[in-house]
């Protein structure tokens, strides 16, 4: 049986960009080693995009690209956080950094290594976690 849904509210620093998200109490959270997610601290929970809704912001963000192309990463042109993004993992989802998650809703959280400096080989073990 599938875990129990809850609304979690989340945000930028500044505040500028607010969204929500619908995702279990009981959190998982993978910590990537990979060279961008190492440099910024980005701790991820990933949900299918029907599980998303960005509330304010739509204009206060700029995105940044690299290699692929595929993944959109997203900052808040005011304070520079990347509070979600597009995964280049799971283009069907966004990866939402828990450090911007307010903890209110948050029964218990497990955040397990992620081996990302080794993307190519352990990209597949997260593409079930953008799927409703």
């Amino acid at each position: 049986m599938a875990a129990e849904l809850t609304t979690h509210q989340g945000h930028c620093h500044c505040r500028a960009v607010t969204w929500e998200i619908q995702a279990p109490a009981k959190l998982r959270v993978d910590e990537c080693d990979c060279s961008m997610c190492e440099m910024h601290g980005f701790q991820h929970i990933i949900v299918p995009k029907s599980r998303f809704t960005l509330h304010t912001g739509q204009d206060n963000i700029t995105t940044y690209t690299f290699n692929t192309h595929v993944a959109q990463h997203y900052f808040c042109k005011t304070c520079g956080i990347e509070s979600f993004y597009v995964p280049r993992s799971n283009p069907d989802g966004y990866s939402i950094n828990f450090r911007c998650l307010e903890r209110d809703n948050v029964a218990e959280f497990e955040i397990l290594p992620f081996d990302g400096k080794n993307w190519e080989d352990n990209a597949a073990k997260l593409a079930h976690m953008s799927k409703e």
